[in-house]
């Protein structure tokens, strides 16, 4: 926690004025910020003048000042974007798994394993494992790692060799109909 003496606290209070300036010069769009109003950023810019005359070396202590006022509040937008980000791909995350949540048909399902078992059948043998893996992975619910171990294999080799059958697979016009119609696994 920094304290600030009265010298410095006297500093701070003579210059708050940049901080607005700051604001006004660098924040453009400011109600597209849905994370931080002109409060929050004021008040984001301060602890930047607190800093500023915290840590003051001598010199223009305005141009000091105004480059740690804007630091503090870019550091801010760039963890208010990435907490927004985070934000959004829960949002979809969740929106995804409520799609999964509605299972397909018991016959959907079935003629789904028995056209990827035909076509396991002329596939060549490095895809055809990859089909084992994401059955398991699908069917199973077994991990990476889990499949790995069952099947002989190190991780890195399932994964690849399931991202081979995946791309495979979508090229199948049957699967690809399932697929994109909704009702596939």
């Amino acid at each position: 926690m920094m304290k600030l003496t009265k010298e410095m606290q006297k500093k701070v209070e003579e210059n708050m004025g940049l901080v607005g300036k700051v604001i006004s010069d660098k924040i453009h769009g400011l109600d597209t910020l849905n994370f931080y109003s002109y409060y929050d950023l004021f008040q984001i810019g301060c602890i930047g003048l607190c800093k500023a005359a915290y840590s003051d070396c001598g010199g223009t202590f305005s141009t000091y000042a105004y480059r740690l006022i804007w630091n503090e509040i870019c550091d801010a937008l760039r963890y208010g974007v990435k907490k927004s980000k985070a934000e959004q791909l829960l949002e979809d995350i969740n929106s995804i798994q409520a799609e999964e949540t509605a299972a397909p048909s018991f016959e959907t399902q079935v003629e789904c394993i028995e056209t990827i078992n035909k076509v396991k059948k002329g596939a060549p043998n490095g895809i055809a494992k990859g089909i084992d893996a994401l059955m398991m992975s699908v069917v199973g619910g077994y991990s990476c790692k889990e499949i790995g171990k069952r099947l002989h294999m190190r991780t890195n080799i399932v994964t690849a060799q399931m991202s081979k059958a995946r791309k495979y697979l979508r090229k199948i016009p049957e699967l690809n109909d399932l697929y994109f119609t909704g009702d596939a696994v």
